[in-house]
């Protein structure tokens, strides 16, 4: 199927423009292997919510042909629909002919943030975002503010008026998604070496994550809990930094690379069997830093020996299997509902894997929604910075959870924790979103939900 809305047929035959540079632009013979058939379509969630034939993988890919042929330029026009699409991947899982759109897309963003200068605002908001985020113990820093902030009813103030969102709705998507910060979020109490409990099966490593770590410790404390306790011996290095996800799912190359060194020279002598990680972007990337590092002469074979023990914990935990009994962690049956990450289901083609261990817990009757698949529309930093397209996303997914009657909401990424809150409450619906580790834990020591 083809399309009438292609540019290329508009602006064919200008030649010289400012487009890609030689360093890894998108693969021509990836390209190629696309026959615009239409099958991404429906599976694309910046597609369905905007309709725009730029706007879906099929629509991206002519742009990046177009100016790898010099025939369309790298400019605001061709570069916001690079920047609309979430990267979830679906498009990945749906192709029939195995179209490698992730590493199309990757490669494009990386010379976007080369080659197209963007303008003050968005320069600025990227600038925050990547200057603060990936480095945890400055995001502790900032904390404080934000801590006084809510403290002193600001921010509900804030809220009431709708001000913020007058003045910058980016800001304001910002705002929508922080949760509440306690003293905990300016606490790290996790030991280096925690010992296994009985029999010792693994050495494994533990990475925190940066969101994960200051908003969602409780998730970290019971993953630490669940490993120990199934025959884990845990290691945490303090010198463990971020993943990398969010400057390479944007582009940044130097940033992620440095990043991804730091990580892999953190965990370089502590002889664990595997890497565990609780967040699918996170996992997503660690999976990666073969490709992200493949030109390093350093780095390229510790990056791929890296990247080799690198597990979900769900993974890890359904491969190896659970030691421990699990006690029912409610008096009555509780419905659940499992939220599919996009990066763990697309990215890591983990699905089944979660499943199945929510299942072993007693009482549990778990529930399956309508369009599973569909990106939340948090997508890394995506709701900040596309919010309006985020929010439709976020609607139509926590509307997708609500309608299985679930009573509690299981997801295995903090920021689509955060997204689906964010949509819970303004619903108005009082539905928990909890980590399936975090269900584990509680199965595992025997307590039940308040």
């Amino acid at each position: 199927m083809q399309t009438s809305e292609n540019p290329i047929n508009e602006t064919a035959n200008i030649k010289n423009l400012k487009g890609f540079d030689a360093n890894h632009p998108p693969d021509p013979k990836l390209i190629d292997s696309c026959v615009h058939c239409g099958f991404c379509l429906s599976t694309c969630p910046s597609y369905r919510v905007l309709g725009k034939e730029m706007d879906s993988p099929r629509g991206r890919i002519y742009l990046m042909d177009a100016i790898n042929e010099g025939e369309i330029a790298l400019n605001e026009a061709s570069a916001q629909h690079f920047d609309s699409c979430l990267g979830c991947l679906a498009c990945v899982t749906t192709c029939p002919s195995g179209v490698q759109y992730d590493k199309l897309i990757s490669a494009t963003r990386h010379q976007v943030e080369r080659n197209y200068s963007r303008n003050w605002f968005d320069t600025l908001i990227r600038k925050l975002i990547f200057t603060l985020f990936p480095y945890p113990n400055l995001l502790r820093v900032f904390l404080v503010p934000l801590f006084v902030y809510q403290k002193l009813g600001l921010q509900k103030l804030v809220r009431a008026t709708g001000l913020l969102k007058l003045i910058s709705p980016r800001l304001a998507a910002m705002d929508s998604i922080l949760p509440e910060i306690t003293l905990k979020s300016f606490q790290s109490n996790l030991p280096t070496i925690i010992p296994a409990q009985g029999e010792k099966r693994y050495r494994v490593g533990v990475i925190l994550g940066c969101v994960q770590r200051l908003f969602f410790s409780p998730v970290n404390e019971a993953t630490v809990r669940v490993l120990t306790a199934n025959g884990c011996e845990v290691v945490i290095p303090k010198s463990q930094g971020c993943c990398a996800a969010l400057p390479e799912h944007q582009g940044q190359t130097q940033q992620a690379q440095a990043l991804a060194k730091q990580m892999i020279d953190s965990f370089a002598d502590t002889n664990v069997d595997y890497v565990i990680i609780n967040a699918a972007g996170c996992g997503h990337t660690l999976k990666e830093y073969g490709h992200i590092l493949e030109n390093d002469p350093e780095y390229s074979e510790k990056a791929k020996q890296f990247a080799a023990k690198v597990r979900d914990a769900q993974e890890f935990l359904a491969t190896v299997g659970l030691t421990t009994k699990l006690s029912p962690i409610t008096e009555k049956p509780l419905t659940l509902v499992y939220q599919d990450a996009c990066h763990l289901l697309h990215g890591q083609k983990i699905s089944v894997q979660p499943r199945q261990l929510l299942r072993q817990i007693p009482n549990i009757k778990l529930k399956e929604p309508l369009d599973a698949a569909l990106c939340c529309g948090s997508a890394g930093v995506y709701n900040m910075l596309q919010p309006e397209v985020a929010e439709e996303l976020g609607q139509q997914k926590v509307q997708n959870l609500l309608d299985t009657g679930a009573e509690l909401i299981a997801s295995p990424n903090p920021g689509c924790a955060l997204q689906i809150s964010k949509h819970l409450k303004a619903q108005g619906k009082n539905v928990e979103v909890m980590h399936p580790i975090e269900l584990l834990d509680y199965a595992i020591r025997g307590e039940k939900l308040s």
